[in-house]
């Protein structure tokens, strides 16, 4: 009796799936992955599917099976709002489970490769929005059939701020759904198109790349290959945070976690060795004394084994050892890794060509890769132009980060001062164009202790009173930086940051 009362209450608060109209009025338009309004670039065309929303499931269907993965199943991800949401709609439901009648569609976000994507909420609360992305399975080929299976299982094993959640997959009649994250910040290629020269400061670039690479770190961790990073894949959090997006284009492969420990010089120590000690560190032929050397533990989590032989991705971000065709393995991602922090900067692809056939012969050329070198240009470019030609060699097993992953790629100058373990918590940079709700607590390189930097704030106002009673017109305002970008500065490649 109270599982009928349940389900009639059920009835009466949200439709059957039978009778629930997915009726939503939007143009399908032919959508290229790599073509925009405010963009002059060719690229691959990416097909886009005509997915109707007009019929009424029918009611001969088979029963929509849902999955839902509960959240103490992912720790960092339990305590988000969205499972409490989630929560509630399905301890309404009369078999636990969420359905298609539980959300509320909004409306189109976009179309992509494999379907198209919706702003929803659940119904009765306005507090959750959700991205739910509906494949229609008859309208795919095999071969994307199991694209789609492929982003399934990736979603469902991931647990990471920069990656997705999947709160939900929702099968039903031949309709695969998705329901995850949604960015309201757009993507960073439309950020880029906002940006003068479409291109961000280094410091920007610096703190995209970081978050990039850990996503790409937590990936291949789990013995994926992402093969698919570009800006366009990038989005961009409520709090300015960056999130990676489709996983159809992955595969897997094995990987062996290590433990290993490795010396590192250790740079600015300010003792002084004694004389006449062989552990001195002095060179004794050129009387200079040497960095002594600390042992280090890393955690290396590289699926150096991984190996495929189909052409996929974006042919301005392809790795030459792809655009062969004799097969290609992890380098694949970090080689796309250079390209994207090569556009960040630039505002274009180091390779690309008047076509797509000119692009793709540029990439499988003997060329390296060119830079532009500004007369007056931002400190910090050195260090990025370096780690880009390390990333952009194009003999994979020469090449920045095939070996030991994003472990060595984090020890390269151009990120120095980063605290990798605080990298969630740092306040995302100050550029055109980016919605940021959120307040991150914790600057990007620590630099002294608080109380220095408060005194150095109130040392500027004293400054500012100063050269106010002298007649001297100063801004406290416009001189007061506080963005908590990395600086750079002429000594030693150290990292400073101005409060």
């Amino acid at each position: 009796m109270k599982s009928l009362v349940k389900k009639m209450d059920e009835d009466t608060i949200f439709p059957p799936d039978t009778d629930l109209d997915l009726s939503f009025t939007s143009c399908t338009s032919a959508t290229t992955d790599r073509t925009f309004a405010s963009s002059a670039r060719s690229s691959l065309a990416r097909s886009s599917l005509t997915l109707s929303f007009n019929e009424r499931l029918s009611s001969t269907s088979k029963s929509p099976a849902t999955t839902i993965a509960p959240p103490y199943l992912r720790p960092h991800r339990s305590s988000d709002p969205h499972w409490s949401a989630i929560r509630t709609a399905t301890n309404l439901s009369s078999d636990g489970r969420l359905h298609l009648r539980h959300l509320k569609l909004l409306r189109h976000l976009g179309t992509g490769n494999l379907g198209r994507v919706f702003l929803c909420r659940l119904r009765d609360n306005d507090h959750a929005n959700f991205a739910l992305k509906v494949v229609d399975k008859d309208l795919l080929s095999s071969k994307k059939l199991s694209h789609v299976q492929m982003e399934a299982e990736i979603l469902s094993m991931l647990d990471h701020p920069f990656l997705p959640t999947l709160y939900a997959h929702i099968e039903v009649s031949h309709y695969t759904c998705l329901l995850i994250d949604y960015c309201p910040g757009g993507d960073l290629h439309s950020l880029l198109r906002k940006e003068v020269g479409n291109r961000l400061p280094v410091q920007a670039v610096r703190f995209f790349a970081a978050e990039v690479l850990v996503a790409l770190e937590y990936l291949h961790a789990h013995g994926v290959v992402y093969r698919d990073l570009k800006p366009e894949n990038v989005l961009l959090r409520e709090d300015g945070h960056i999130m990676l997006s489709d996983f159809d284009l992955c595969f897997k492969a094995d990987v062996v976690p290590t433990f290993e420990c490795r010396p590192h010089k250790k740079v600015g120590s300010q003792k002084k060795p004694r004389r006449g000690s062989c552990f001195s560190g002095v060179n004794r032929r050129r009387g200079a004394r040497c960095p002594p050397e600390v042992v280090e533990a890393e955690f290396v989590a590289e699926p150096t084994a991984a190996f495929s032989m189909s052409c996929v991705g974006t042919h301005e971000y392809l790795a030459p050892e792809l655009v062969s065709g004799y097969g290609h393995g992890n380098g694949v991602d970090w080689w796309a890794f250079g390209v994207f922090v090569y556009e960040l900067l630039y505002g274009t692809t180091p390779f690309k060509g008047v076509n797509k056939e000119s692009t793709l012969r540029n990439i499988a050329s003997t060329r390296d890769v060119r830079f532009h070198v500004a007369e007056r240009e931002e400190e910090g470019m050195v260090q990025a132009r370096d780690l880009i030609q390390k990333l952009l060699v194009k003999d994979p097993r020469r090449r920045l980060g095939c070996a030991r992953g994003a472990t060595d790629i984090k020890r390269h100058p151009f990120f120095d001062g980063i605290k990798w373990p605080l990298i969630r918590t740092y306040r995302p940079p100050e550029v055109c164009g980016l919605l940021r709700r959120g307040r991150s607590h914790v600057s990007h390189v620590s630099v002294g202790a608080s109380h220095k930097r408060r005194r150095r704030w109130w040392k500027k106002g004293l400054d500012y009173l100063k050269r106010n009673n002298k007649g001297i017109k100063y801004s406290l305002i416009s001189n007061y930086n506080n963005t908590n970008y990395y600086h750079y500065v002429n000594n030693h490649n150290k990292v400073t940051k101005y409060d």
